[in-house]
């Protein structure tokens, strides 16, 4: 299970994922969708309030800090959440990019 996992340090060293193991990693998480172009994974969070978007933007945060890494996260319309993940020292995607996606489909639960 990917959000048992912890996403370890990627410098670079290590090739981007293909493209069976994006659609293999795509079906561990759910809802997440791949953008070839941005290679990355992207999902948008609806949420009931703006208070409550920022409580889970927040708690986002926190997961990425404690992982080390980083989503791109944008809030629109007071209700939207948009996060990508990429991992940029290998322009693509990597495991750690579905560890988190995993750990944010869990934080999603406790916020809707």
């Amino acid at each position: 299970m990917l959000a048992t996992k912890r996403c370890v340090p990627c410098e670079g060293h290590t090739a981007p994922m293909t493209e069976d193991e994006i659609t293999y990693h795509l079906s561990l998480v759910s809802g997440w969708r791949y953008i070839s172009e941005k290679r990355a994974i992207a999902k948008q969070f609806i949420f009931k309030n703006f208070a409550e978007s920022m409580r889970f933007v927040n708690t986002i945060a926190n997961i990425a800090e404690e992982e080390g890494h980083h989503p791109d996260i944008y809030l629109h319309d007071w209700k939207y959440v948009d996060i990508t993940l990429s991992t940029h020292a290998i322009n693509g995607l990597s495991e750690n990019d579905f560890i988190l996606a995993a750990k944010i489909d869990i934080a999603t639960s406790s916020h809707s």
